[in-house]
């Protein structure tokens, strides 16, 4: 097996763990999962948080994956596409209990910062459709600037607080809750 194919295969197995165990969970843990030793797992990562670093990129990187086949499925309107990208969680991630990374931010803060670099970054695709939302007059014209952090603040609150476990929400359904509100605020009167 690959490094490559090493890697992911731990990845995976740490999103199932977290899912079981949240932040707690040990190398051992993971060593189990994946039929490996530890000592294999830390020739492939550093330690727990460079683990944590790799899988947030992994996460990120697995969505803007699944945001690519949103925009270039031609059987969706801009209007449905804005709604799946901002709202887009590949299948294998729904199921994940990701209101736990909450606990991020005083527990891993290079981890959290992480997080917020990739939420804020790599919008251009996004951008572009909202802009063409707009010139199709099926979105009225609005800030772009703001509802970008507007949807940034939403979901950092999801990192920051336990706000979804109070509630009783996944975080799939807090995001779709303000996804919801987000392009219902926009879509022009008549669409």
């Amino acid at each position: 097996m690959s490094e490559t194919e090493s890697k992911q295969r731990i990845l995976d197995a740490t999103l199932r763990i977290f899912n079981e165990k949240g932040l707690k969970f040990t190398m051992d843990d993971i060593a189990k999962e994946v039929g490996m030793s530890k000592k294999t797992i830390y020739t492939v990562f550093d330690d727990k948080e460079d683990l944590f670093y790799q899988m947030a990129d992994y996460t990120f990187d697995s969505i803007k994956e699944a945001e690519a086949a949103v925009l270039g499925d031609p059987e969706l309107s801009t209007v449905d596409k804005i709604r799946r990208v901002l709202g887009v969680m590949p299948d294998r991630y729904r199921d994940i209990d990701l209101r736990k990374l909450y606990v991020l931010r005083d527990k891993f803060p290079t981890i959290y910062a992480r997080v917020r670099e990739r939420l804020e970054s790599d919008w251009e695709p996004t951008i572009r459709l909202l802009q063409q939302g707009i010139d199709e007059g099926v979105l009225r014209p609005f800030s772009i600037p703001i509802f970008k952090v507007m949807l940034e603040a939403a979901i950092e609150q999801f990192f920051q607080r336990d706000v979804l476990i109070e509630n009783h929400l996944t975080y799939y359904q807090g995001l779709d809750e303000v996804v919801g509100i987000l392009v219902d605020g926009i879509v022009a009167k008549n669409h």
